[in-house]
């Protein structure tokens, strides 16, 4: 990791630039609920102060530990590791409640924080020890991961194969103290390595910034002379519009559906399925960072609402009764989408989302 000091030191130049970059992250306390039963996801994609972060943030991820996974040295060492010697990579374990987000989601997640085609590293850190594995713990993680891979391989986003090797979990070890949550710990350090590793720059050409200017939340005056009544109650009042008789609840064209205040894309056709219970639902968001989940006790329920990251919109519901691979169920409102069809995408600005349907 010596790498590391080199890089620090060159991104000192540059901190006035990862200040502006700091002041994108948004704080995002965890929706949990009782008597959670956890499930844990164990990730390599290099640098492991730089994977914590996009985690840590998730709603439903209860953790997020750095650490060693994959070698034969039991309890290394942060020298041992960086030596190349112990056969560990760097590697993040999230623990997380699959009622509220899903291992498939997760990995959607996970393919954007790194570039899979480096089979020598990650960026400036190179080496085994921060080579890219998804550690499956079981079958079912295991499928889901390969049937991910795969459809990441097939959507062209890059140019070259995916490498990420998917590996059986043997072992992980935690890192040292001063590893852990280090993007809170040492927010100028971490956001200057980000930015001098080359990891930002390479997220952000693949990727973007999440349409942090794109979309906007529209003001109050604009929303109430943009929107329907009907939009207006589901939106911005937690309304329920009525099953069975709702624009998109039987809606079975290819494409996307987007946020109906900001235009932030939020669900594709290709994860919508028929729940028989009249309103439109799907498997999982298309980047779940779009979708933030609170914890509903309105009704005499207990239930996790699910709202739009941007413009907060009340989208619906997500209920653990869904089919595989997520096992969730968006239950969402039409009112709150509006849908642009696949042969659309470019001509309303969606073009990046094209992979989605190759």
């Amino acid at each position: 990791m010596n790498i590391k000091i080199l890089i620090l030191f060159v991104a000192a130049l540059l901190i006035f630039g990862c200040a502006k970059s700091s002041s994108k992250e948004k704080t995002e306390m965890p929706v949990t609920l009782v008597n959670a039963d956890y499930d844990t996801a164990t990730f390599a994609g290099g640098c492991f102060w730089c994977m914590d972060a996009p985690f840590e943030k998730l709603s439903g991820v209860k953790d997020v530990v750095s650490g060693y996974a994959g070698g034969f040295v039991n309890n290394p060492t942060y020298e041992q590791v960086s030596s190349g010697s112990t056969g560990h990579v760097e590697s993040i374990q999230v623990i997380y409640d699959p009622r509220i987000i899903s291992y498939s989601e997760l990995l959607d997640v996970y393919w954007k924080q790194f570039d899979p085609t480096d089979a020598g590293g990650s960026f400036y850190d190179r080496g085994s020890e921060y080579k890219s594995f998804i550690f499956y713990r079981n079958d079912s993680q295991k499928e889901i991961a390969g049937a991910s891979k795969a459809t990441l391989d097939r959507s062209g986003i890059f140019r070259k194969p995916v490498l990420t090797e998917i590996k059986k979990f043997i072992s992980f070890f935690p890192a040292e103290d001063y590893h852990q949550h280090f993007y809170k710990k040492n927010p100028t350090r971490y956001y200057s390595y980000r930015e001098g590793s080359g990891r930002d720059n390479f997220i952000m050409s693949i990727w973007g910034d999440e349409g942090v200017n794109k979309y906007i939340k529209q003001s109050e005056d604009k929303m109430k002379t943009q929107l329907t009544p009907l939009q207006y109650e589901v939106t911005q009042k937690n309304g329920t519009e009525k099953a069975f008789q709702n624009e998109y609840w039987n809606n079975h064209r290819e494409g996307i559906y987007v946020d109906i205040v900001s235009g932030e894309p939020l669900f594709s056709s290709k994860d919508k399925f028929d729940s028989g219970t009249g309103w439109p639902s799907f498997t999982k968001p298309i980047d779940t960072r779009y979708v933030t989940k609170k914890v509903d006790n309105s009704m005499g329920m207990l239930r996790v609402e699910a709202r739009s990251k941007i413009a907060d919109s009340h989208l619906g519901h997500v209920f653990d009764d869904g089919p595989a691979p997520t096992k969730l169920r968006y239950c969402l409102n039409s009112a709150a989408l509006r849908f642009i069809a696949k042969e659309d995408l470019e001509k309303e600005g969606y073009r990046e989302f094209s992979y989605l349907f190759k």
